[in-house]
C-alpha cells in the first residue's frame, strides 16, 4: 500500500514538473529557444566587448606603510579540553 502511495505521489510530482516546464515554454518561448540555440539572451552587437583597458594605472607603494611595526602575538599555552583525571 505504501509503495502504491509513493508511486502516485511520484506521478503527481512528475506531472506537475512537466506542467511547469510547459508553462515556462509558453511564456518565454523565444528567449528559451534562443538560449538553447546558443544565441544568448542579448544580441552580439549590444554585448560588452572584452579587451585591454584604455589606460594603465600603476600603484605606488607607501614607504610609511611598508615600515610599520607589526604586532607580536604572545605565546599562549593551550590547555586540553579534558583533564588527565577525567
Amino acid at each position: 500500500m505504501v509503495q502504491v502511495a509513493a508511486a502516485l505521489l511520484f506521478a503527481i510530482a512528475a506531472g506537475l514538473g512537466v506542467t511547469v516546464i510547459l508553462a515556462m515554454l509558453k511564456n518565454n518561448e523565444n528567449a528559451i529557444l534562443s538560449a538553447l540555440l546558443g544565441e544568448g539572451a542579448f544580441p552580439v552587437e549590444a554585448a560588452p566587448q572584452a579587451g585591454p583597458a584604455p589606460q594603465k594605472i600603476t600603484l605606488r607603494r607607501s614607504p610609511a606603510r611598508h615600515d610599520a611595526a607589526r604586532p607580536i602575538r604572545a605565546a599562549v599555552r593551550m590547555q586540553p579540553a579534558l583533564s588527565r583525571a577525567a
